[in-house]
């Protein structure tokens, strides 16, 4: 997947994890293709990143909170803290260093290109021929308006018709009119100068918008951060949260506006498969671009990173769209037929590697990945409540080690500690290690990253059905499920 959360290889999940779609780019991403779009097959995270440990399992708190911290490899346990280091996952679509796509297309200046000594004969060639088309123009229409004298079988239309054209509500031009004055073109930059654009959407008349994590990333520690509207405007903003596991984050505009519109959010639970969708964006820094498409599958197990040895992985259950995605198109809203938001565009799936901003960044092949709109509401309340992420927990650490036979609960926990926390919600409802989880409620569960993005659907307090194997039985077990609060 590469655009920004829009790679490398991705962990257990069913198919190869995309990558972010458009979002900033550090320098050093830059260089390996910040949170680069994984192909098929995605490069695996550097597994020698310093400090960094094995990866394989995620930890107790991450296997339902989030990725391992560090980079590990397979078959030993995650590191403690969270999130973890992603898996081998695509990284976003910074054009990671798993090679793929930059997140957002970079608004650096280009280096100014050297004067060679023919520069001036093909200037002169192209003034030539630019003179030649002039007088071809002028002659051509002297020609056509004498032609014309003599009668014409066009027929134009009248100001006045073509000012009347009405357009059903819903209509992709009407969705569009009505949708694109709430969507911002977002420019993050750090405090060393290097940075992106992303897109984000109104969330409330407070000025508060709504997009990935990975958009404003650059501007986290100190950064600068803008958004720009459609028609001009554009607005200094601060971060107010952010959620490195969801993917989302939260800014505020300075001195909003107090005619800001809130895009209407959609119900995500209730999309179907074959339903239209429209997506607003600035891929490549193309600002107020809408494509269309439809939801192509539900529930698609998406995990991805920026490729760095210290990133920590995103996990998303989420909605897969055939509608064009590309690298600046991250934090955008996919809007369903009527105008409302059913996802945020998170990341894309492609066939080809790039660097942030270069000519190679690779783009849509329609295989574009949203986060459920269900869950971004709940972590944006979360994020402008109390600046901090909730993510919901089992209490296990599970293996990130590739496989098709479900999530299995490690023999150990995070640098030695024990796999199942005690007196947490897996020890609660009796489960051990080497269990292996392959349900959670109805939906199979054939991996880690896929048990994670699963349980990331739900809050703090949900009671879930899980179903696991032990010793070649099938067993069930009713569970509450836990928190943590923040991503370290």
């Amino acid at each position: 997947m590469s655009t920004e959360n829009e790679g490398t290889e991705v962990p257990p999940a069913p198919s190869a994890p995309p990558v972010p779609v458009a979002s900033p780019a550090a320098s050093a991403q830059a260089a390996a293709a910040d949170g680069g779009a994984p192909t098929t097959p995605l490069p695996p995270v550097h597994p020698g990143a310093p400090s960094a440990p094995e990866q394989g399992v995620a930890p107790a708190a991450y296997a339902s909170v989030g990725a391992p911290d560090g980079h590990q490899g397979p078959g030993t346990a995650a590191d403690g803290s969270w999130p973890p280091p992603p898996p081998v996952t695509p990284a976003y679509a910074d054009g990671g260093a798993g090679g793929g796509t930059g997140w957002g297309a970079s608004y650096q200046q280009p280096a100014p290109k050297p004067r060679s000594g023919r520069g001036g004969l093909v200037a002169a060639v192209l003034a030539a021929a630019l003179l030649a088309g002039g007088l071809g123009g002028g002659l051509g229409y002297t020609l056509a308006k004498n032609n014309d004298d003599s009668g014409s079988t066009t027929v134009s239309a009248s100001d006045s018709s073509a000012t009347q054209v009405k357009r059903a509500p819903g209509t992709i031009a009407a969705v569009a009119a009505k949708s694109l004055p709430s969507t911002v073109t977002i420019e993050a930059e750090s405090t060393s100068g290097e940075g992106g654009t992303g897109t984000g959407f109104v969330f409330d008349k407070q000025g508060h918008i709504v997009t990935n994590n990975h958009v404003v990333a650059d501007a986290v520690d100190g950064g600068k951060l803008t958004a720009t509207f459609p028609n001009g405007k554009k607005y200094d903003a601060e971060i107010v949260g952010h959620a490195q596991g969801y993917d989302v984050a939260v800014i505020k505009l300075k001195n909003a506006p107090s005619d800001l519109q809130p895009l209407a959010l959609g119900d995500s639970d209730k999309v179907a498969v074959g339903d239209e969708t429209i997506a607003i964006g600035a891929p490549f820094g193309l600002s107020n671009t809408v494509t269309t498409g439809i939801i192509s599958a539900k529930n698609r197990p998406v995990a991805s990173s920026d490729g760095s040895a210290s990133s920590k992985a995103s996990y998303m259950s989420a909605l897969q769209t055939d509608a064009s995605i590309n690298p600046g198109n991250s934090g955008g809203p996919l809007l369903d037929a009527s105008g409302a938001v059913i996802g945020i565009n998170s990341a894309i799936q492609s066939s080809s590697s790039g660097g942030l901003g270069g000519s190679g960044q690779s783009g849509s092949i329609g295989l574009g990945f949203a986060i459920p709109i269900n869950q971004a509401k709940y972590v944006a309340q979360q994020l402008i409540k109390t600046g901090k992420p909730v993510y919901a927990k089992i209490g296990a650490s599970v293996s990130l080690e590739d496989s098709t036979g479900g999530a299995k609960i490690t023999d150990t926990g995070a640098s030695g500690s024990s796999a199942v926390e005690s007196g947490g919600p897996a020890d609660k409802a009796g489960l051990k290690p080497g269990d292996v989880i392959t349900k959670l409620d109805d939906h199979v569960i054939d991996s880690g990253p896929t048990l994670i993005g699963e349980i990331w659907t739900h809050k703090p307090g949900d009671k879930v059905t899980i179903t696991y194997q032990r010793g070649g039985q099938e067993h069930t077990a009713q569970l509450t499920l836990g928190s943590r609060n923040g991503d370290n």
